[in-house]
């Protein structure tokens, strides 16, 4: 038993169990002392994070399939389905006395279960999507953290809000608590704020966002991992100052969504692999060893008669042969002249052609397009920390940083570009347009979508944008348009036709839908997967499309025109 796509969540209780929830759906039981694994179930679509009861006898996962899952440990059998959210379940966690189970979700809402998934009560007050959420140490009070910048406090009998933090407005995906209470925050502007009775110390930690902060209240240490790619580990003293114990760089494989303590003084981490990784923070040794890359697929094109693929493995497939590893964890395909432009978790733009890197940033990479200005090739990157890299191809076969553009806040999520504009969505569902001819700012719409957006296209008169609200949106000079579409999961991404009269849309559990950009109506869906589809592309050859997935596969799409 083993991961096929990347790993999102871990748990470990004691010594004797780790528990990995990955983008497979796959939920996997393992020895701690041996690494083997035990048992796995599925959700039906993304396990996201997952987490044991204090005394071992459950264990409990959070889902994109809008449930989280209670199961027995070590046999996993079924006991019960945690319903009623209408978005992504983000994190599910027992309470102290293992009784209940608290549930956040990119629904903006909080709930609480008993062990038979009778819902008791549901907190609502967040105004964007709930990530994180813990319990207070005697059982009486929840604390989440959200994208809308703010830590609250709910009082668990009467589910009234009960305290607020605002992070400076800054969207905040971690928290953990000690048992003191005090409460430590990550945020997306790499910084710890410690809480305690809502008096707030706030310290720089990392380069770029906290993503996961883990805290062992035995050892009095606090785990932060950051997409500067970079883990710290941190020393409570008796004055409640954190002190830097250990620093590590992350290896490639490792994905800093997720890690747990296990043992003496190892801590275990979620990868983009087969399995999880380790950590000997004492001795500050890496055990990656028998971790198989995902075969997951993010980025498919087609340039010049040839095929070419990319995912998690950093391994460049060219008509489905493996040609080049890139050593990066890469997020999108850009022909660019005589280059072929990828990259990804790392921050690096390689030529995916000839391996050779080109630029280094200091956040994950997520996306690319290509357009003209004065005549000259210019490349456009979408970066996790908000700036859209604008490149042009030097003599050298090389490329030539021209601006660095703030475009957004947050990740940027999906670019495009016609002769006129530059197009950009983000994770906090904005809109964002930049004039081509100076980078100027032409119009930001900070809610084009209600949840995330998550990609877009050029189109006929202006652009497209999909997001996690299920709705598609037309940005054309004749005005904005809305439309419902057929999808009942998160759309993850978007291509149109190369005469521009179709509109792909994709989602996480294998749907494609397909839009008729001139009678404005929906035409064929199908489901070639199972899997999530990770990314759209244009087959020039057929005027379909063509879609890669997170099972390692690619698919076509044909289609035929409305008449």
């Amino acid at each position: 038993m083993k991961h096929i796509g990347p790993i999102s969540g871990i748990s470990a209780h004691a010594s004797e169990f780790i528990a990995t929830a990955g983008y497979d759906n796959q939920v996997i039981l393992w020895d701690a002392k041996t690494g083997r694994s035990i048992h796995r179930v599925t959700h039906d679509h993304l396990a996201n994070q997952c987490a044991f009861s204090a005394d071992g006898k459950y264990l409990v996962s959070a889902s994109s399939d809008y449930t989280a899952r209670i199961w027995e440990v070590p046999s996993l059998r079924l006991k019960s389905v945690l319903s009623g959210h209408g978005d992504d379940v983000e994190m599910a966690v027992f309470s102290p006395d293992g009784t209940r189970v608290a549930t956040c979700s990119r629904d903006h809402v909080l709930r609480i279960f008993d062990l038979d998934g009778t819902l008791l009560g549901e907190l609502k007050g967040h105004d964007a999507d709930v990530i994180s959420v813990v319990w207070s140490p005697d059982g009486l009070r929840l604390i989440s953290s959200s994208d809308d910048g703010t830590v609250r406090q709910w009082d668990t009998a009467s589910l009234a809000q009960c305290g607020l933090v605002d992070i400076g407005g800054v969207e905040t995906d971690t928290i953990a608590i000690t048992r003191q209470g005090l409460v430590f925050a990550g945020d997306d502007d790499g910084r710890i704020s410690l809480i305690s009775n809502e008096h707030v110390r706030t310290i720089p930690a990392h380069e770029a966002g906290i993503k996961r902060i883990v805290w062992n209240d035995d050892k009095q240490l606090l785990v932060t991992l950051s997409y500067d790619r970079s883990a710290i580990v941190w020393e409570l003293d008796a004055q409640q100052h954190l002190i830097k114990r250990r620093t590590t760089a992350l290896p490639s494989i490792v994905w800093p969504r997720s890690c747990a303590f296990v043992g003496e003084d190892k801590l275990v981490f979620a990868t983009f692999g087969s399995r999880y990784a380790t950590w000997n923070y004492a001795e500050d040794q890496w055990h990656v060893d028998g971790i198989a890359p995902a075969v997951s697929i993010n980025a498919v094109v087609n340039d010049a008669g040839q095929q070419y693929s990319i995912g998690d493995a950093g391994m460049l497939f060219k008509d489905n042969q493996p040609v080049m590893g890139v050593g990066s964890l890469c997020n999108f395909l850009l022909p660019f002249g005589p280059l072929l432009l990828s990259g990804g978790q790392m921050g690096q733009v390689f030529d995916a052609l000839t391996g050779r890197l080109l630029y280094q940033h200091r956040s994950p990479l997520n996306c690319a397009t290509a357009f003209h200005k004065d005549g000259v090739l210019h490349a456009l990157i979408g970066t996790y920390t908000g700036e859209g890299l604008v490149f042009a191809l030097d003599t050298a076969h090389g490329l030539t940083l021209i601006a660095s553009i703030p475009m957004h806040d947050n990740a940027i999520k999906g670019v495009a570009a016609n002769d006129r504009h530059l197009f950009s969505v983000c994770a906090s569902a904005a809109v964002a347009l930049h004039n081509i001819d100076d980078f100027s700012s032409a119009r930001h719409v900070e809610q084009a979508h209600t949840r995330i957006s998550n990609g877009c296209c050029t189109v006929d008169g202006g652009f497209a944008s999909i997001g996690r609200d299920l709705k598609l949106r037309l940005w054309l000079g004749s005005g904005d348009e809305v439309y419902d579409t057929p999808h009942v999961n998160s759309i993850k991404c978007i291509c149109a036709s190369a005469d521009g009269r179709v509109i792909a849309t994709a989602n996480y559990s294998g749907t494609v839908a397909l839009f008729d950009l001139p009678s404005r109506t929906w035409m064929d869906v199908e489901r070639p997967t199972a899997s999530g589809i990770s990314c759209l592309s244009q087959d020039k050859d057929s005027n379909g499309f063509i879609a890669s997935s997170y099972d390692g596969n690619i698919y076509t799409i044909a289609y035929r025109q409305a008449s």
